[in-house]
């Protein structure tokens, strides 16, 4: 152990300008790494609930015994009751909102973060070193170090710290996946390499061998952290809430850049209907933050002032309700926590309330002088609506005094009831009951409202029914998706060594590397160079040359000259490594490309339910804690394993049996969150 360790320390010296960058320990005693924690274990008994329902079902089928069936449908009943159980505890922690706000923070109103999609421990190792032998006909245990390195960076992407440098280490992996990609996975080859990821609302697990659910899964993470980080900052500053602004917009970016690029993701958190909800909900926060922003240095009392923010007001309440229309459509509204939509519809209330807030204490407290500029007023009031009270012209409204106050009890009274039901909405759901902050905010707010209209009530006033319009939503600052570049980072690819991937690729096919003697004659080597870029390839071959005749043939490329890897070395290179060549000769490696045939299309394993996206069940085919007889395994590392190398060296993969699950029970009516297995196809994701 102590040899591998002191060449592990050589190895990182040697690379030491390459940063591989670690996650936060799981370990970590805080409250968002123990609400990670909990997502874990329920996703862990999620999976198992469900494989004991895949068991159930499978019996059902197979028995023509009546009490055996009328058992089963007992047990069926029983696992989806703990099934719905589970998912109002997943529930809980997406409603748990408050562990995510700023510590220093005491008067702003909380905001949603999404919580990090979870994954399985991944082991590269077998697999990629399989590959390298036989694709590339290199030694696979030569890139230990390498896919220890990736398997780092994939473990660090579980935990990533929240700020800038988790969105930087997620974006790495992301920018290294098609890397790999192109390395290592062809569509006429399957590397039985099977990426685990969980649903962010359900916890179902997907399962499947395409690597394109693993590259929009860390998009999907980039987006929630972006969430988090926003959620984290100081909103009483106005950096802070700068911060928030950017950090809301960059996940609604990131998301929008998930829904245009994958279009058919397994996964329902990444469905189109849900990816364009949460960017509606991202938009909708990062107005708020603008409003905020506005806000902080004060709302002067002055009739131009006034109706700016209403108009502002007005324009985040509208937001909120598009969110909450877009989570009360079908199939969202069954997913999406009961938490999340009573805030979407509280603070659409909330707001709008206090847009009408506004505009009356601008009619009330501000009558038309000598001196105001009476055209500016008309104007702005008239912008204010869409269509004016009762018919009443601007300029009647600004004039008349008991006009002013009658619109503005009008519009006070609105906002009275808009709180009320805002408080009684935010009474409703359990989850929200718990945040005192956001209920002092809805309370204080009603307060004034209300201590506003009744200092400006009389009480011979018992026939006033005006029903005050709403307001036009407007603003000078509009939350606008923000693409990140940390979605491009430039990263060194792991596996360099195998050559330039124009060439050196999963998708191309080569003979095995030949070695070639060439010898001078009459100081011509009988062929020409080209490779620049690299790698450098023969032409204009003499078919009569010492080197044709060993074996050289046109359009080869070199691997190698001597002892010296030339696969990037451009023509002036080689040519160097060339023109010392004596009368023995020098010996060279050469591939030759093979016609890589058609390709075959890739199949995942998948089964349906009841929704038009695919949930892969290979993940449920095998419980975590027991393994078939006479099959060798790697020993998996614990889940909370932080930023450790992993030198696993199997010499068997595993190959996951399938099997072919079809019918539909009448009798089987499971959860309507949790798909059931009782359906299943093989339709192409992605």
């Amino acid at each position: 152990h102590s040899t591998q360790d002191f060449s592990r320390v050589l190895y990182h010296t040697a690379h030491s300008t390459q940063d591989f960058s670690r996650g936060c320990n799981p370990l970590a005693l805080t409250g968002r790494s123990k609400l990670q924690n909990e997502r874990a274990s329920l996703n862990q008994q999620i999976i198992r609930q469900m494989r004991m329902r895949a068991g159930a079902e499978n019996l059902l089928r197979a028995t023509s015994n009546n009490k055996v069936c009328d058992m089963v449908v007992l047990e069926l009943s029983y696992i989806n009751s703990n099934l719905q159980l589970l998912m109002e505890q997943l529930e809980g922690l997406n409603s748990s909102v408050e562990v995510y706000q700023n510590i220093q923070e005491t008067s702003s109103i909380p905001l949603i973060p999404l919580g990090l999609k979870e994954t399985k421990e991944m082991d590269f190792s077998v697999s990629f070193k399989d590959f390298i032998l036989e694709h590339y006909s290199e030694d696979g245990s030569s890139f230990e170090e390498e896919i220890a390195d990736l398997m780092d960076l994939r473990q660090a992407c579980r935990t990533p710290s929240r700020n800038d440098a988790g969105i930087e280490t997620l974006a790495k992996y992301f920018s290294h996946i098609p890397l790999l990609e192109s390395r290592f996975f062809s569509a006429t080859r399957q590397m039985g390499i099977f990426f685990t990821w969980y649903d962010s609302f359900t916890g179902v697990p997907v399962c499947q061998q395409n690597v394109s659910l693993e590259k929009a899964s860390i998009l999907f993470n980039i987006g929630a952290l972006y969430t988090q980080i926003g959620t984290r900052c100081n909103r009483q500053t106005g950096s802070g809430l700068q911060d928030a602004i950017t950090a809301f917009q960059k996940a609604a970016g990131v998301l929008h850049h998930l829904k245009e690029t994958f279009t058919h993701t397994p996964s329902f958190d990444m469905s189109p209907s849900m990816l364009s909800m949460l960017i509606k909900m991202m938009l909708a926060q990062a107005q708020e933050c603008l409003f905020e922003k506005i806000a902080l240095s004060g709302i002067r009392n002055e009739f131009f002032s006034l109706l700016k923010m209403a108009h502002e007001a007005a324009k985040v309440g509208d937001t909120y309700d598009q969110v909450h229309q877009s989570m009360s459509q079908t199939p969202i509204k069954d997913n999406v926590p009961f938490f999340w939509s009573t805030v979407a519809q509280v603070k659409t209330h909330h707001y709008r309330s206090l847009a009408h807030y506004f505009l009356a204490t601008a009619l009330l407290d501000h009558q038309l002088r000598p001196s105001d500029d009476e055209d500016q007023q008309e104007k702005a009031l008239s912008q204010a609506y869409d269509a004016m009270p009762d018919g009443r012209s601007p300029l009647d409204i600004l004039r008349k005094r008991e006009e002013r106050r009658r619109i503005g009890k009008a519009h006070l009274r609105r906002a009275v009831i808009g709180h009320e039901e805002g408080l009684r909405i935010h009474s409703l759901c359990r989850h929200l009951r718990k945040l005192d902050v956001l209920q002092a905010i809805l309370q204080a707010s009603h307060n004034r409202s209300l201590a506003k209209f009744n200092d400006n009530d009389r009480e011979d006033e018992f026939t006033d029914y005006m029903e005050a319009p709403d307001i036009v939503s407007k603003t000078e600052h509009k939350a606008e998706m923000e693409t990140p570049m940390a979605t491009k980072v430039k990263v060194t690819d792991f596996f360099r060594r195998l050559g330039p991937l124009s060439v050196f690729s999963a998708k191309q096919r080569w003979t095995a590397p030949r070695t070639v003697r060439l010898r001078l004659e009459d100081r011509d080597l009988g062929f020409t160079l080209r490779g620049d870029p690299a790698p450098v390839q023969v032409t204009s071959l003499d078919p009569l040359c010492p080197a044709a005749v060993d074996g050289l043939k046109e359009g080869d490329y070199i691997v190698a000259v001597g002892d010296a890897d030339c696969k990037w070395m451009v023509v002036s290179e080689v040519m160097r490594l060339l023109k010392d060549v004596d009368e023995d000769g020098i010996d060279i490696r050469v591939v030759s490309l093979m016609d890589s045939g058609l390709p075959m299309p890739t199949k995942s394993a998948t089964y349906c339910g009841g929704i038009s996206k695919t949930y892969s069940m290979i993940c449920l085919a095998f419980d975590d804690d027991k393994s078939p007889k006479g099959r060798k395994v790697t020993k998996k590392g614990s889940f909370l394993s932080w930023g450790v190398k992993n030198h696993l060296k199997s010499s068997s993969t595993l190959s996951l049996p399938t099997a072919d699950y079809s019918g539909t029970l009448p009798w089987n009516k499971p959860c309507p969150t949790f798909p059931s297995s009782s359906s299943y196809n093989d339709s192409a994701l992605y």
